[in-house]
C-alpha cells in the first residue's frame, strides 16, 4: 500500500468513523485514499470550521477529533483551532498535505513552514521525511494526543510520502496512552491539611473532565461536604444546581463564589490553571488561603500560586483517597446563605429581552440536557451564569484562548459525535459572523442544531470593557449594519424566525426546539446589556462591580 493508504487504515485501527476536512493539492492523495474507507467525511467550508469541529468532536465525545487540509494557507487556516485545542488541551490529530519533499525549502508554491508555525501551539509536531517513519509517527501522533494531559498533534505530510509504497508496514494497531502515577504523592498531608481547615474551598477546572474524575470527584464534594467553585471549563463537573455548587468564580462569577474563595483559609484546587480571568490580581487571590493542588500536570503546581501540598498524577486515586467526612456546618450554611443573597441574579425585565432572561427560559425548557456550544464575549459569559451546566461534555467553550467563531464549527462536531442529541449554538452576533459560512456544511449534511443569536448590534464584551474601563470611549464596537440574519439563514435552507419582545420568547424557543433539522432563532437585545458582575482586568476579586458603580 501507499502511504495514503496506511494513513487511512490507521485511522480506522483508531476508531475514527469521522473526520472533518478541505482538500486541495498536496493532500489530494489522503483524499483519494479516503475514497475506498467507511470513514465519513465532513467537508466544512473553512479550514478554521474543520479544526473547530474536530475540537467540537473532540469535546463532546471525549474521543481525537481529527481534521485535514492542504498546505500553505490550509494548513495556516488549521492554526486557531490547534491553539484553542492546545489551551484547553483537547485531544486532536490534524494532518497537513506538503509540497513534496525535494521541493522543501525551495519556496514552492504554497509552501510554508507548518512543522515551526505550530510548534508553540501543538504537544508536539511532525515532518515525515521518510515514508518509513510514517507508521512510527502515527502511532506516536495519537498516543500523545490522548495521555497525560491531552492536546493537539500535527502531522505535515509531504505529498510524495503519501504516494510513496510502504510494503513492509504491520498493519495499524491502536495506539495505547502512557499512564502517570506518582509513588510520593503526599496524601495524608493533605488529609491533615483538609481536617485542619475551617473554611475550606474546591476550586475545580477542566482538569476534573480531562482526568474522567467526574465520579470521584462528586463523591469527594458530597462526601466531604465542602462548597465548591469553578472556572468556566469547569462548570458541570458538579451538577449546577447542587448544593454545594457555588458556580463560577472569577471576572463574571458571582459575588457569592468570589467572597468565599477570598475568605477561605483552604483552597483545594483539582485540574485547574489559576488563570487569571480566574485569579484578579493574583498577589490578593485567597490571601488567607493555604492551597493543595491536584493536576497530572507537573508543570502547573506552582507555576503561578505557591502550594503547600502538591498530589500529582491520577486525579482519580487521589481524590478518593481525600474524600473524608468533615463537620463543616457552620461554613457551609454560611456559604449557601451567600449564594441565596449574592448568586446571579436576574436584571429588571425592563421592557426588551435579555440574555439572561432567554437563557434562563432555555435551561427550564431543555430541562438542561442540551449540549450548548458557545462562541465569546457576553453571550458566553450569560450561558456560564444562567444556563445550569449538569456535565462538562454539555458544555463547549474556548476557554483560554477565547476564540470567536469557535460555537457554529464546535455545535457541527457535537452533533456528529452525538447525532441523537439536542445540540444549541449561543452565539453573538459579533462571534456568528466569524464563521458564518459553516452555515453550508450544516445545511447540505442537515444537522440539527439549533441557533441561538444574541444580536445587541455590537462587540458587546469590547464595548462593556470601554464603559468600565475607558469611560465610555467607545471604538470601533458598532455592528448596527448587521444583515438580515433570519435571510441569510433561509439562504442556506435552514428555517428562520425572529423576535424582540420578552412575550415572545417561550413561543419562539418551544419553535426552535420542536423543529425537524437545523433552524435559528434571532433574538434583539440592547445594545447597553452588560454582564455583571464583573472585575476589572487587574483588580482583584473582592473589587467587584455589579452594576450599580461601574
Amino acid at each position: 500500500m501507499n502511504g495514503a493508504e496506511h494513513i487511512v487504515n490507521k485511522l480506522m485501527s483508531e476508531g475514527v468513523d469521522t473526520l472533518f476536512g478541505y482538500p486541495g493539492g498536496c493532500i489530494m492523495p489522503l483524499y483519494d485514499a479516503l475514497l475506498k474507507s467507511p470513514i465519513r467525511h465532513i467537508l466544512c467550508r473553512h479550514e478554521q470550521g474543520t479544526a473547530f469541529a474536530a475540537n467540537g468532536y473532540a469535546r463532546a465525545s471525549g474521543r481525537v477529533g481529527v481534521c485535514l487540509a492542504t498546505s500553505g494557507p490550509g494548513a495556516t487556516n488549521l492554526m486557531t483551532g490547534l491553539a484553542d485545542a492546545f489551551m484547553d488541551s483537547v485531544p486532536m490529530v490534524a494532518i497537513t498535505g506538503q509540497v513534496p519533499t525535494p521541493l522543501i525549502g525551495t519556496d514552492a508554491f504554497q509552501e510554508i513552514d507548518v512543522l515551526g508555525m505550530s510548534l508553540p501551539i501543538t504537544k508536539q509536531s511532525f515532518l515525515v521525511e521518510d515514508i518509513q517513519e510514517l507508521p512510527d509517527i502515527l502511532d506516536q501522533a495519537f498516543q500523545i494526543a490522548r495521555e497525560g494531559r491531552p492536546g493537539p498533534v500535527l502531522v505535515d505530510l509531504p505529498k510524495d510520502i503519501q504516494l510513496a509504497s510502504l510494503p513492509d508496514a504491520a498493519p495499524p494497531r491502536p495506539s495505547e496512552a502512557a499512564t502517570y502515577a506518582y509513588a510520593d504523592d503526599p496524601l495524608q498531608q493533605a488529609i491533615d491539611l483538609i481536617q485542619a481547615s475551617h473554611k475550606p474551598i474546591v476550586y475545580g477546572g477542566g482538569g476534573i473532565l480531562l482526568g474522567d474524575a467526574i465520579i470521584p470527584f462528586r463523591h469527594f464534594v458530597e462526601t466531604s461536604g465542602i462548597p465548591s467553585v469553578f472556572s468556566l471549563k469547569g462548570l458541570g463537573a458538579l451538577p449546577g444546581d447542587h448544593p454545594l455548587n457555588m458556580g463560577m468564580l472569577g471576572m463574571h462569577g458571582s459575588v457569592a463564589a468570589n467572597q468565599s474563595v477570598q475568605e477561605a483559609d483552604l483552597l483545594i484546587a483539582v485540574g485547574v490553571r489559576f488563570d487569571d480571568r480566574v485569579t484578579g490580581k493574583l498577589s490578593r487571590f485567597a490571601p488567607n488561603a493555604q492551597v493543595i493542588h491536584l493536576d497530572i500536570d507537573p508543570a502547573e503546581i506552582g507555576k503561578l500560586r505557591q502550594v503547600a501540598c502538591a498530589l500529582k498524577g491520577d486525579l482519580r486515586r487521589n481524590l478518593k483517597a481525600l474524600a473524608i467526612k468533615l463537620n463543616l456546618d457552620d461554613w457551609r450554611s454560611q456559604c449557601q446563605a451567600r449564594l441565596k443573597q449574592d448568586g446571579y441574579a436576574l436584571p429588571d425585565a425592563g421592557n426588551g429581552i435579555s440574555g439572561p432572561h432567554l437563557l434562563r427560559q432555555l435551561s427550564d425548557m431543555t430541562r438542561g440536557q442540551a449540549i450548548v456550544s458557545c462562541d465569546v464575549g457576553q453571550h458566553q459569559m450569560w450561558v456560564a451564569q444562567h444556563y445550569p451546566i449538569d456535565h462538562p461534555r454539555k458544555h463547549l467553550t474556548s476557554g483560554g484562548l477565547g476564540a470567536m467563531g469557535f460555537g457554529l464549527p464546535a455545535a457541527i462536531g457535537a452533533q456528529l459525535a452525538h447525532p441523537q442529541s439536542t445540540v444549541i449554538n449561543v452565539a453573538g452576533d459579533g462571534s456568528f459572523m466569524m464563521n458564518v459560512q459553516e452555515l453550508a456544511t450544516i445545511g447540505r449534511y442537515k444537522l440539527p442544531i439549533k441557533i441561538i443569536i444574541l444580536d445587541n448590534q455590537a462587540l458587546g464584551m469590547v464595548r462593556q470593557q470601554q464603559a468600565v474601563c475607558y469611560d465610555g470611549r467607545f471604538s470601533e464596537i458598532d455592528l448596527s449594519d448587521n444583515p438580515d440574519f433570519c435571510a441569510l439563514a433561509r439562504a442556506f435552507d435552514i428555517p428562520a424566525q425572529s423576535i424582540s419582545e420578552p412575550d415572545a420568547m417561550a413561543y419562539a424557543i418551544n419553535k426552535l426546539l420542536e423543529t425537524p433539522g437545523p433552524a435559528l432563532l434571532h433574538v434583539a437585545i440592547a445594545t447597553e446589556n452588560n454582564v455583571w458582575p464583573m472585575v476589572k482586568p487587574g483588580d482583584a476579586n473582592d473589587q467587584i462591580l455589579t452594576g450599580a458603580n461601574p
